[in-house]
C-alpha cells in the first residue's frame, strides 16, 4: 500500500511539472516570432509587460469560455498564425507557455463584445 501511495504522489508531481503556465493579458506587439504582451492586466490597471518567443509549432486559436468547467478552452484555429489580423495590438489573449515558461506554445484570442448602441 505504501508503494502505491508513493507512486501516486510521484505521478501527480510529475504531471504538475510538465504543464506550462497560462497568462491572461493584452498584446502590445508581434514582431516575427516575438510576442510582447501585458501579463495579468485587469481593467483599469497596468500589468507586467513581457516579451516571449513563440515556439515553431505555436497554435493560434479562438478562445472560448466553457461555462461547465469555468475554463477557457481552445476553439478553431486562426489562419496565418501570428500573422492573423486578430493577433494585433490591444487584442485580449490567453498565452500558454511550455513547461520551462520560456516559449509560447498557444495563443487563444478573444473577440471583444460589440457595445450595444
Amino acid at each position: 500500500m505504501r508503494k502505491l501511495l508513493a507512486m501516486v504522489v510521484m505521478v501527480t508531481l510529475s504531471v504538475g511539472l510538465v504543464v506550462g503556465a497560462e497568462y491572461r493579458g493584452a498584446i502590445k506587439s508581434v514582431d516575427g516570432n516575438k510576442v510582447t504582451f501585458t501579463k495579468g492586466a485587469k481593467k483599469g490597471e497596468k500589468g507586467e509587460e513581457v516579451t516571449m518567443p513563440a515556439a515553431a509549432s505555436v497554435k493560434v486559436v479562438k478562445g472560448k469560455f466553457n461555462p461547465e468547467t469555468k475554463k477557457v478552452e481552445a476553439g478553431e484555429a486562426l489562419e496565418g498564425g501570428l500573422k492573423n489580423e486578430a493577433v494585433k495590438a490591444g487584442a485580449f489573449v490567453m498565452i500558454v507557455t511550455d513547461a520551462d515558461d520560456k516559449n509560447i506554445t498557444e495563443v487563444r484570442v478573444f473577440e471583444r463584445k460589440k457595445k450595444k448602441e
